[in-house]
């Protein structure tokens, strides 16, 4: 009977998530600078045609678009996060613990403040070219540090050992940048705090072609590892003597979050805390540590949380919109300040 209501209870989560993510996103759409009525983004969406020529390139051309990129960015990065802790047993891993991130925000730098200081080219000129170059640029440092966190992954039988050594390599990284904007700009320098700051506004449909592929598989991926990550919960020791290949599942594990952190960052820039606090979230309403269970659950909540937090950035009265980090930390910080007091005992 217990057995049966827990499973019930699950299927409700689901449910009320799932319906909370369709909402959420038809908001989106809806709210923003001009107003468009819901059921008219719901005959839209549902492919009939507006009169609204406006209203139309709205809708098709910037806030359809950015949903999207919402709703994948937030599920790619919990999904990651929750991956993280898993693997390295640390309720506060996130998807950018391995340094990917920082290395992103190093390929950014180099090209945003050193181009500048040696050739005194101006990225932000350059319109979609310039914008262009930058995501490359991010894509090419968060690669880079993956490429050499997986062939240390195949040196070190420690997860420990490989978590020290991603951290190190975002202070390495993080040191970096700070030289170059000592050297830039204050424009410059501006630029490149823009960028981390986050957004989910910058992607068009030509990056969507990247973008939405890339973030797919790594999902897709991530529902491939469900197996090895529950046995995994187990613990190392017990995990081999089940027969899982310790090695060959952390590289696949790494793969995939690199893969996701990576796109997200690339894209949308540093996007802060959604990866770390999404997993404690679902934990919390699902009551289990099952990954069946789990995966699909920060999928869906990573998406609720994402498209949350851009609708808070964009409210109707502000003018323009609001770093996406400056949300998401406000929302995610308490929630990790929460586990760490909850581990420590020091509330109930």
């Amino acid at each position: 009977m217990q057995y049966k209501h827990a499973k019930g209870r699950k299927h409700y989560a689901f449910l009320v998530l799932t319906i909370l993510l369709i909402g959420l996103f038809i908001l989106n759409i809806s709210l923003g600078s001009v107003y468009i009525p819901f059921q008219t983004v719901v005959k839209w969406m549902l492919g009939f045609p507006i009169d609204n020529e406006i209203w139309q390139n709205i809708l098709l051309k910037s806030r359809f678009p950015t949903a999207i990129t919402a709703l994948l960015a937030g599920a790619g990065l919990a999904a990651g996060g929750l991956q993280m802790q898993t693997l390295f047993r640390n309720p506060l891993a996130g998807p950018s613990i391995l340094g990917i991130s920082s290395g992103a925000g190093l390929g950014v730098a180099i090209v945003v403040l050193l181009l500048e200081a040696l050739k005194g080219i101006s990225l932000s000129s350059l319109g979609w070219f310039g914008s262009l170059t930058i995501t490359g640029a991010a894509f090419a440092g968060a690669f880079w540090v993956l490429f050499m966190v997986l062939f240390l992954a195949r040196k070190l039988k420690n997860n420990a050992m490989l978590l020290i050594v991603g951290i190190m390599v975002g202070y390495a990284s993080s040191a970096i940048v700070g030289l170059l904007q000592f050297i830039s700009s204050k424009e410059d320098v501006q630029a490149f705090v823009i960028w981390g700051l986050g957004s989910f506004n910058n992607l068009s449909w030509e990056k969507h072609v990247i973008f939405i592929p890339m973030v797919l598989v790594g999902l897709i991926g991530s529902l491939f590892l469900i197996k090895p990550l529950n046995v995994l919960l187990l613990g190392e020791n017990y995990a081999a003597n089940l027969g899982l290949n310790i090695k060959r599942s952390r590289f696949s594990i790494l793969i995939v979050t690199g893969l996701l952190t990576a796109t997200v960052t690339a894209f949308c820039g540093p996007v802060a805390f959604l990866g770390l606090a999404v997993p404690h979230l679902c934990k919390g309403i699902f009551k289990t540590a099952d990954h069946s269970i789990l995966i699909p659950g920060v999928i869906l909540f990573g998406g609720v949380l994402a498209l949350l937090c851009h609708l808070i950035a964009r409210l109707p009265g502000l003018d323009g919109t609001l770093p996406i980090n400056a949300v998401t930390s406000l929302i995610g910080a308490p929630i990790v300040v929460y586990v760490i007091l909850k581990r420590r005992s020091l509330i109930q």
